[in-house]
């Protein structure tokens, strides 16, 4: 293990040639270089030695310049080696050409570490810090990239390679640095396609396949995650923009895509509630103009308006319950005894609870003196006589039906305004005040489901409905009158009850029979004997048979608020059927037997009645309207 090291009298440069090993001793003692002790050989060594070199372009003829050599420690190892050439000035020292350090104190530095070492190459302080300076040019190098600062890091490189073309971390900080030019092209290419129009077409030439190069290489890239943002919100302005063109399939399909383009789905999500609010817009006109041709009998108009609803896509169910009408309105072109109507909101998808056409007719309202359990408000007994049919509720408004009208109205009822209602209290076996009770409930005050008849309303949270159903459909809903809702339940007969003078002979309404038992174990004081319907309270609505006319729950379930005001006999009352109103009355009628009615309560004829604002848990209501 040795050096020689030759001397030349040329002032103009040095050149310092050197050998390195991949010896571990080597990496392992400097990380750098790691230079041997260096020993001068003797002049006559060195002139033995004239004309000879281990480095073949040193016996090149005509060399210009004498050059010193320095060889380290491995130079006799043979295998694995690499070699420098530095060009040192003997006096200024400079890099070859135009490789220089972006900071000139650095160069300076450098240089003159370069010439120290050209004459001292035993110098192991100047290798140290050699050494510790091209870690530092390392790491400025990485710092340059990190800050996007290409050319500094690139030529920062290019010194730290003429230096040491082996220095630790030179290889990855070029790796990376080759990775950030191909992320800033790839960048510009997305910039350059979405300013021409290529947002996410055609899938390799896009700012959208760009934008997702980048991230695959850089999950960090700000400008990229930006990007992409970009590229989505683009899509879902297209996709709205479609969508209010009446190009739905087009509008679903871009939102479809755009899922993929961000793993956050919040965007999109809110851009097709939109889309499906534009949707179910148009469905709502298309639905609308289809029933007022069907209204004027215009058929054939009905059927185009069902074929653009069809092309909507989704709107599986609305056409069919259009289809059905439509169906039914070629078929019978009016209305026929027992028909079974519903209408349909001018600008709204809501219907109205459905109605069955009760037509002209007559019969003797009230009942004689010598009914059972008579009472003296039900007479005199009259003739009344319908010159023109009406419609009447196929059953009692529903919770259902009600929830819908309060949730486009926001309506408060006389409960929710009382803050309780009256319940029925199963320890007790009577009704009781309770606090938070409302339409929403049954019975008991729990919470009520869709189908059960509403309660807890007052007359006049009854009209309030009916109202609203005028104004939406532009039909005349009202209230039954009282005549009407007599009629109505007899069914054409003039007994008792509408099924015949006693106990019926099958289960017909959830009336008090001597079978019920309550979930306190409790029996009907007074009942028809022999009868149970299995309920204790109201049942769903339409739960059991229905009457002559075809209405369900019409005598029993719940007592039925009508429009007429509470007389005490009917003395002058209408002749008609119109309602009896008196102007400011205090007081209105109640109909038809509910789920805990005695006997001679359940009586077609029998009567009770209310303040407006009164509610309880037997109390609802069904609709009429005017043909």
């Amino acid at each position: 293990m040795h050096s020689a090291v030759c001397t030349t009298t040329k002032s103009f440069s040095h050149t310092l040639k050197v050998k390195r090993t991949l010896s571990a001793v080597l990496l392992a003692s400097f990380g750098l270089m790691a230079f041997s002790t260096l020993s001068a050989q003797d002049d006559t060594a060195a002139t033995q030695e004239a004309g000879k070199s281990s480095f073949p372009e040193d016996n090149l003829e005509g060399e210009a310049e004498p050059v010193r050599r320095i060889q380290r420690l491995g130079d006799v190892v043979g295998e694995n080696e690499w070699e420098l050439e530095l060009s040192v000035p003997q006096a200024v020292g400079s890099l070859p050409g135009t490789t220089r350090l972006p900071d000139e104190k650095q160069q300076e530095q450098l240089q003159a570490l370069l010439t120290k070492l050209a004459t001292h190459p035993e110098d192991r302080s100047a290798l140290a810090e050699l050494n510790e300076m091209l870690n530092e040019l390392v790491r400025q190098a990485n710092l340059a990239i990190d800050a996007n600062q290409q050319e500094l890091a690139q030529s920062t490189l290019d010194v730290i390679r003429v230096v040491n073309p082996s220095q630790p971390g030179i290889n990855s900080a070029q790796d990376r640095l080759n990775l950030l030019g191909e992320e800033q092209g790839r960048l510009a290419a997305a910039r350059e396609a979405m300013e021409s129009g290529r947002v996410d077409q055609p899938e390799d030439n896009s700012a959208w396949f760009f934008y997702r190069q980048v991230l695959d290489q850089n999950p960090a890239s700000e400008e990229a995650q930006a990007g992409l943002l970009a590229v989505q919100q683009d899509m879902i302005a297209r996709a709205v923009k479609f969508a209010e063109s009446q190009e739905f399939d087009s509008a679903e399909r871009l939102l479809e895509d755009a899922t993929f383009v961000r793993e956050d789905r919040t965007l999109v999500e809110h851009a097709e509630a939109e889309v499906d609010a534009v949707k179910t817009g148009r469905a709502e006109v298309l639905e609308s103009q289809a029933v007022a041709a069907m209204d004027r009998g215009d058929f054939n108009a009905a059927e185009r308006t069902l074929t653009s609803l069809i092309a909507l896509g989704g709107m599986g169910d609305l056409v069919n319950q259009l289809r059905t009408r439509l169906e039914e309105a070629r078929i019978y072109g009016g209305f026929k005894p027992g028909q079974v109507i519903r209408d349909h909101f001018m600008t709204k998808a809501v219907w109205a609870p459905e109605s069955v056409i009760i037509l002209a007719g007559s019969y003797l309202m009230g009942s004689l003196p010598a009914e059972q359990g008579r009472s003296e408000n039900e007479g005199p007994q009259q003739r009344v006589t319908f010159r023109r049919g009406f419609g009447i509720g196929l059953r009692e408004v529903s919770v259902g039906e009600f929830r819908t009208f309060v949730g486009n109205t926001g309506y408060r009822t006389t409960a929710e305004r009382d803050g309780h209602s009256i319940v029925y209290d199963h320890y007790s076996g009577r009704l009781a005040e309770k606090d938070g009770v409302n339409w929403n409930h049954t019975y008991e005050g729990a919470l009520a489901q869709p189908n059960d008849p509403v309660i807890h309303v007052s007359w006049n949270d009854a009209q309030a409905y009916v109202t609203w159903l005028a104004s939406g459909t532009g039909k005349a809903y009202r209230l039954p009158t009282e005549s009407e809702f007599e009629f109505a339940l007899r069914g054409g007969r003039s007994n008792r009850y509408w099924w015949g003078d006693g106990t019926p002979a099958s289960i017909v309404e959830n009336i008090s029979g001597e079978n019920d038992i309550s979930r306190s174990r409790r029996h009907w004081s007074v009942a028809f004997p022999g009868y149970g319907d299995k309920f204790w309270g109201p049942a769903p609505v339409g739960s059991f048979s229905p009457n002559p006319y075809g209405l369900f729950d019409i005598g029993g379930n719940v007592g039925e608020w009508v429009r007429d005001c509470w007389h005490d006999t009917y003395i002058r009352a209408p002749l008609e059927g119109e309602a009896w109103i008196n102007p400011g009355c205090d007081l209105h009628v109640i109909r038809g037997g509910y789920w805990a009615s005695s006997p001679d309560q359940t009586r077609t004829a029998f009567r009770l009645f209310a303040k407006p604002n009164y509610h309880d848990a037997r109390t609802g209501f069904r609709v009429a309207k005017d043909l």
